[in-house]
């Protein structure tokens, strides 16, 4: 069975094939700047190499015909008919509460989906059109959607609900909905099948950091709890993202700056977190540089990053009555070892114990870098959020 995942967004398109007999990856690749000039595709040929092939993508349908058009190309291509293709899964954004699992999409569950637009007004949209793009170019294809808010519907009231006027939640569904959930989802089931040990009975906190990033609290492999809220914005210091920050200082800098909801939306989710307190970049490569180079800022925001996934990692041990595994995934989480380190350093009155050369050696890999004595598993699961909806949509068509 061959499964396309799309991963679209407001300007991008992410995919990749799958032939599931084998979980193998037959093609991938990306498309960005839809809309924009100098749209191209870039894509992963079989032996690594990287090819971009430009061409003027104004909107989503022709950035999907042009990917079905790579995956049967005569030299890139994958497949010889696009007759090959069984279903094509989909990442959604967000599905509010209405779903708590993934689904095949047909025209109830699409405007369900577009009710949730407010929660999500930048990616919804974009993740509509992607499945609008595939049902114009076939229209008989099986599409399914799988929601990165449904793994964290299993969190109770007392910690999904916000302490505002209740008929907030009545009337706009103001509450904590986490994200990120897919990519959750996948590591938690797949530390277990690591480690040989049982989803029932386990306690498992999930970072997933990376320039953006969140945390959750995995009880019997399923979410109690998670960093992220109504939107991506709440939780851990990002790229770009401020986190947790106090709504009274965001008042405070709207009427001291002359900020409307617009002005401070773009304040605090593309020029805050580690962009903001650096001052250098968001990309925590260039920071750590920076850092390393004597930059005081740089430093400091580092020490911000690694601190609050440190703080959560506790509180979450809290809210779960102990923890058994403490896991990384994301960008940083799989590649940056200072990271890790931090994040579990002061940990050891819990049980944590880092064995530091064998972190330090893991990078983008999966392996336990903690020590044999460490009450504790620390351990590093790359996250595979396409395998994830390739996954559910062929357990949905079968």
């Amino acid at each position: 069975m061959k499964i396309l995942v799309l991963n679209c967004g407001s300007s991008s398109i992410k995919y990749k094939l799958f032939e599931m007999e084998t979980k193998e990856v037959l093609a991938q690749g990306g498309i960005e700047k839809i809309g924009l000039t100098g749209s191209f595709l870039k894509l992963t040929l079989p032996n690594g190499e990287k090819k971009i092939l430009e061409k003027d993508i104004p909107e989503h349908t022709v950035g999907v015909e042009f990917i079905f058009q790579t995956l049967t190309n005569a030299e890139y291509g994958a497949i010889k008919s696009l007759d090959e293709l069984d279903a094509v899964g989909h990442r959604m954004v967000h599905g509010g509460e209405r779903f708590s699992q993934s689904v095949i999409l047909n025209k109830e569950v699409l405007d369900a989906f577009t009710a949730c637009n407010d929660l999500a007004p930048l990616h919804n949209p974009a993740n509509l059109k992607g499945v609008n793009a595939v049902s114009a170019l076939l229209p008989n294809i099986p599409q399914v959607g799988v929601f990165d808010t449904a793994f964290h519907q299993t969190m109770p009231a007392h910690a999904y609900m916000y302490a505002v006027p209740y008929e907030l939640y009545e009337k706009y569904g103001v509450r904590r909905y986490g994200f990120h959930g897919t990519s959750h989802r996948y590591v938690s089931q797949r530390v277990c099948e690591y480690l040989g040990i049982p989803v029932e009975g386990s306690r498992i906190i999930t970072c997933h950091v990376g320039n953006g990033g969140s945390i959750a609290a995995v009880k019997d492999g399923k979410c109690v709890d998670t960093t992220m809220g109504l939107t991506p914005l709440e939780g851990l210091m990002m790229g770009t993202r401020s986190g947790d920050i106090d709504a009274g200082a965001v008042t405070f800098i709207m009427e001291k700056e002359g900020l409307n909801a617009t002005g401070v939306s773009n304040l605090l989710n593309k020029k805050s977190g580690v962009l903001g307190i650096s001052g250098v970049s968001s990309d925590m490569r260039e920071t750590t540089a920076a850092a390393k180079n004597g930059n005081t800022q740089a430093q400091l925001a580092l020490n911000m990053y690694f601190y609050r996934i440190k703080k959560y990692i506790g509180a979450y041990a809290a809210a779960m009555g102990g923890v058994d595994v403490i896991l990384f995934t994301g960008g940083v989480g799989e590649n940056q070892a200072d990271c890790r380190e931090a994040a579990c350093s002061g940990l050891e009155y819990m049980g944590v114990s880092i064995n530091k050369e064998i972190n330090n050696a893991t990078r983008g890999e999966e392996a336990i870098i903690s020590t044999a004595d460490s009450k504790v598993k620390v351990v590093v699961i790359p996250t595979d959020e396409e395998m994830m909806i390739a996954s559910d949509t062929m357990a949905l068509l079968k």
